[in-house]
């Protein structure tokens, strides 16, 4: 069996509200440690630099939780406001090691802790567009195409 090949376990984790770049900041930076993380993707509301309609369109957007964080060694922009993250994992023991990270964050409001397939495992046609026929299999699923790319966080194995 090639590593393309391989099914590798996915959870996520739904806050019960969305969350703010500090808290959003401590959770990753925890997160970022457990080892057999693969990848994950960060899903919420969109934090546009400029107002994307109405009549203020074109304007800035000054929003308080579009901000740099500091995750592991690298500095990640906000481009959501945090409310759910989806992980793909090396095995499935990786789950508990998130669970227990989650109950030392989340302590003033609870979460659920999913185990099912969130992301995609084989490419897509964005894929296919952005990436190339030779795509790191890593980037699988996690492109947009009318976004930048994603972003890759130096730690995360």
């Amino acid at each position: 069996m090639t590593e393309s090949q391989k099914v590798y376990p996915q959870c996520r984790v739904v806050p019960l509200r969305m969350l703010s770049p500090d808290t959003t900041e401590i959770f990753l930076d925890k997160v970022v440690k457990v080892k057999g993380i693969r990848r994950m993707t960060i899903n919420g509301p969109s934090l546009p630099k400029t107002v994307p309609y109405g009549p203020a369109r074109g304007k800035p957007n000054p929003n308080t939780n579009r901000r740099t964080i500091q995750v592991g060694d690298s500095e990640v922009e906000l481009r959501v406001q945090a409310g759910m993250f989806v992980f793909e994992l090396e095995d499935e023991g990786v789950t508990e090691n998130i669970r227990a990270v989650c109950d030392e964050v989340f302590t003033k409001f609870p979460y659920q802790l999913q185990v099912g397939k969130y992301m995609k495992t084989s490419p897509t046609l964005s894929d296919y567009c952005k990436y190339g026929p030779d795509a790191d299999e890593k980037m699988v699923g996690l492109s947009d195409p009318r976004k930048d790319g994603p972003v890759i966080i130096q730690g995360l194995k």
